[in-house]
C-alpha cells in the first residue's frame, strides 16, 4: 500500500511495538510505501517520519522488516506464500477498506488473515471461523487477538491450519472468479429481461426527462427570448 494515513500501517507498528509478548511470538514484517524517492505528499511524509519514530521509540530493530510497497504480482503472491509457508498471519489494519483485495489474495494463499471491521473485510471474513475481524481504533484489543492467535496456535500447531482451511473455503464459496462470471452473466440476463418488459423503448427514462423538463427547464426557457430572423441586421 502507499504510506497513507487511512491504510494505517503506522497504526499497526505502534499496536505490535506496544505489546510485548506479540513480540516474543512473531516478527513484523511491513510492506508500504517507497524507500527509493522522496514522497511529495505531506500527509505521506508524516506517515514516513512516524514510522521511523516508532521503530526508534519502541526499539524495533530484529523485529521488524520494512519493504517498500510491492507493484509485481508475482513478487507479491510469492510474498503471501513466503509467510504462509512460515505459518504467519495477515494483518490489514486500515480504519477504512471500500473492499479489501489483499485480504481475498491472502486468504487465497491460506493465510489466516485479521481485517478491519469497517468496509469490505466485514463481508468477506466470518470472525473466528475464516479470519478475524479487529478494531483499529482499539489497537490493544486488536494485538490481545493476535497474542491469543499465535498463543494457540503455539500449543495447537492445528489451530493455524484449521484458520488458514477456513479462510479457503470461505474463498472458493464466495470470491472465486467463476463466481464473479456466474454472478455476471446472471445479472446481464436479468438486465436483458427488464429491456424486453419496457417495450426497448427506455420508457423510464423518457419519464424522467418529461418530469425534468416540466418541473425546471421549460419555466426557464419561456424566459429565454427567442432570435428572429432579421433582428440582428435592423430589419
Amino acid at each position: 500500500a502507499r504510506l497513507d494515513r487511512v491504510k494505517n500501517m503506522t497504526g499497526l507498528v505502534e499496536m505490535y511495538g506496544r505489546n510485548p509478548r506479540l513480540q516474543e511470538l512473531v516478527n513484523l514484517v511491513v510492506v508500504c510505501g517507497d524507500h527509493g524517492k522522496v514522497s511529495k505528499d505531506k500527509e505521506e511524509q508524516a506517515e514516513f517520519k512516524k514510522m521511523f519514530d516508532l521503530i526508534e521509540q519502541y526499539n524495533l530493530i530484529g523485529h521488524i522488516r520494512w519493504i517498500s510497497a510491492q507493484m509485481n504480482r508475482v513478487r507479491n503472491g510469492e510474498l503471501y506464500r513466503y509467510i504462509c509457508d512460515m505459518k504467519g498471519a495477515f494483518v490489514q489494519p486500515a480504519f477504512y477498506e471500500a473492499f479489501g483485495l489483499t485480504v481475498i489474495e491472502a486468504m487465497t494463499c491460506g493465510l489466516p488473515t485479521f481485517a478491519t471491521a469497517y468496509g469490505g473485510p466485514a463481508e468477506i471474513i466470518v470472525h473466528g471461523v475464516s479470519g478475524y475481524h479487529i478494531d483499529p481504533y482499539q489497537n490493544d484489543k486488536a494485538s490481545a487477538l493476535l497474542v491469543d492467535f499465535f498463543g494457540k496456535c503455539q500449543e495447537d500447531p492445528s489451530h493455524w491450519n484449521k484458520i488458514s482451511q477456513g479462510g479457503l473455503q470461505r474463498i472458493e464459496e464466495k470470491y472465486t472468479w467463476k463466481l464473479y462470471s456466474e454472478r455476471l452473466m446472471t445479472l446481464s440476463g436479468v438486465y436483458r429481461f427488464w429491456k424486453y418488459v419496457s417495450n426497448l423503448d427506455r420508457r423510464e427514462t423518457r419519464r424522467y426527462l418529461e418530469m425534468l423538463y416540466a418541473l425546471k427547464y421549460r419555466k426557464m426557457a419561456a424566459t429565454v427570448p427567442l432570435a428572429v430572423e432579421g433582428e440582428t441586421s435592423g430589419k
